[in-house]
């Protein structure tokens, strides 16, 4: 069973014995998370929930635009700075080819 670590009121399920280290959501990436894409459908939710998605400096770009392109998408911030923000609810990110 994945360890888990509570960051900004979310907790994350994190792979491996160590959970200082959440993991970026793209699919196969294991690089260390460093921005939360907070989200949501609002088709689904009400406007003030947000989900999130971890992700490395490397498919921060791409989950970004996959969320605004659907509208989904409203706040990009540092992992380290999530202590000062709301508590968000982590979701994983559907499969992807590209990603």
């Amino acid at each position: 069973m994945p360890s888990r670590v509570r960051v900004g009121g979310v907790i994350l399920n994190v792979p491996g014995s160590e959970p200082a280290s959440p993991i970026c959501s793209a699919k196969g990436c294991r690089a260390d998370a460093v921005w939360v894409l907070a989200w949501n459908n609002p088709k689904l939710h009400t406007p003030d929930r947000r989900k999130t998605w971890l992700a490395c400096e490397e498919h921060r770009e791409y989950l970004s635009k996959f969320l605004g392109v659907r509208g989904f998408l409203k706040d990009v911030v540092l992992l380290e700075d999530l202590d000062s923000q709301e508590p968000l609810e982590r979701q994983e990110p559907p499969q992807s080819p590209e990603a």
